[in-house]
């Protein structure tokens, strides 16, 4: 049986005004491009946006890491920088240079989640996009969708589920990966996702191999003493039918989850789930947003979306991320709110180059 492969390629290429939100010229541009290939190269498509970032999902049957499928998004993406460098916008084609993308997403730059699958009877997929967060920011959610009961009674109840799902976890600064089967090693996959500036959640599969989730984790490289990689990330999670239902993988967004990213991507604060309407970052670029867009599948095409977070059962949280948001503001350049050593532009490094004379030598 032929395969479907979702696949959701996001990236920044400009914004307005400063890095709060994609200007409508943008997104009507990248619709045209991939509503053009739907019928050849693609089954079909929607792009939307998270903050700043433009969200291209489509789907195809060439499989994840289709060269023709990545070409196409950097296309989409360079058509797209060129008019926002007409529109003098912030930002303008930053994820997009003459060393990313070449027929793949790579880090620096566009980021990439993607499955393919054997469509059964009914297909649920969510497909998660968040603005001014690291990519660390799923592991929290992942290990509450797909391992923790008082989330998910699923895992106790539902048969397809009680043996439990498999975690494959990237070290994305020494580039090297490892699976954990849960729950037999949740104590030894706490160890390492708790720590989601260097271990990130890429796969999770279920006993019989099938792809539950995939997210946009990638390594990181080393520029000028800091590490450079993949901010705001998006994730795609299957539901229904020996997956987590659809409520069990939204509840955990209830929780308002303390993040890297904010202004810079140097600053720690929570991370809130709203519709697409509210999918801005203004107070102090921020707070994160995280956006979930429903659909059915259906012979690869795309049935929606649906605005999962457009609801007022999430009313609650959003509220108690603007309070966490005062509380960590109100810190200002002390930690925790400023991240030290994993700063997207750290001062250490300028500043200790120009005060190194005035350093003195503590006494033995």
């Amino acid at each position: 049986m032929q395969k479907t492969t979702i696949s959701i390629i996001r990236a920044d290429v400009g914004s307005f005004p400063g890095h709060s939100r994609t200007h409508p010229k943008l997104l009507e541009k990248a619709a045209k491009i991939l509503r053009d290939e739907e019928g050849k190269l693609l089954i079909d498509s929607f792009v939307t946006h998270c903050g700043d970032d433009i969200e291209l999902i489509m789907t195809h049957t060439h499989g994840v890491d289709s060269e023709k499928v990545h070409k196409l998004a950097r296309d989409t993406f360079t058509e797209c920088t060129a008019i926002a460098k007409s529109q003098k916008l912030e930002g303008a084609g930053q994820d997009i240079t003459p060393d990313t993308f070449s027929g793949k997403a790579s880090s620096p730059g566009p980021g990439a989640a993607e499955m393919e699958f054997e469509e059964s009877e009914s297909d649920p997929v969510l497909v998660f996009m968040a603005d001014k967060t690291s990519q660390g920011a799923w592991n929290f959610f992942l290990y509450k969708i797909f391992a923790d009961p008082f989330n998910t009674p699923g895992l106790v109840t539902d048969p397809a589920m009680h043996r439990g799902f498999d975690f494959e976890v990237h070290d994305i600064v020494k580039k090297r990966s490892i699976r954990f089967r849960c729950p037999e090693e949740i104590y030894s996959l706490l160890a390492f996702i708790g720590d989601p500036s260097r271990y990130v959640i890429k796969h999770v599969f279920n006993r019989d191999g099938d792809i539950a989730a995939s997210t946009s984790a990638r390594p990181v490289n080393r520029l000028a003493d800091r590490y450079i990689g993949n901010d705001d990330p998006v994730m795609i999670v299957r539901a229904q039918n020996g997956f987590p239902a659809v409520g069990e993988v939204l509840d955990p967004f209830c929780t308002p989850v303390i993040v890297a990213g904010w202004m810079r991507g140097s600053h720690r604060g929570p991370l809130m789930p709203v519709g697409l309407c509210e999918a801005n970052c203004t107070r102090f670029d921020g707070p994160s947003r995280v956006t979930c867009f429903g659909f059915q599948i259906n012979n690869g095409k795309l049935v929606g979306p649906a605005d999962m977070f457009d609801d007022p059962a999430f009313d609650r949280v959003r509220n108690r991320c603007n309070e966490l948001a005062d509380t960590m503001r109100a810190q200002g350049p002390f930690e925790p709110h400023r991240i030290a050593e994993e700063m997207e532009q750290p001062p250490h490094t300028r500043v200790e180059q120009e005060l190194s004379k005035r350093w003195e030598p503590l006494p033995p």
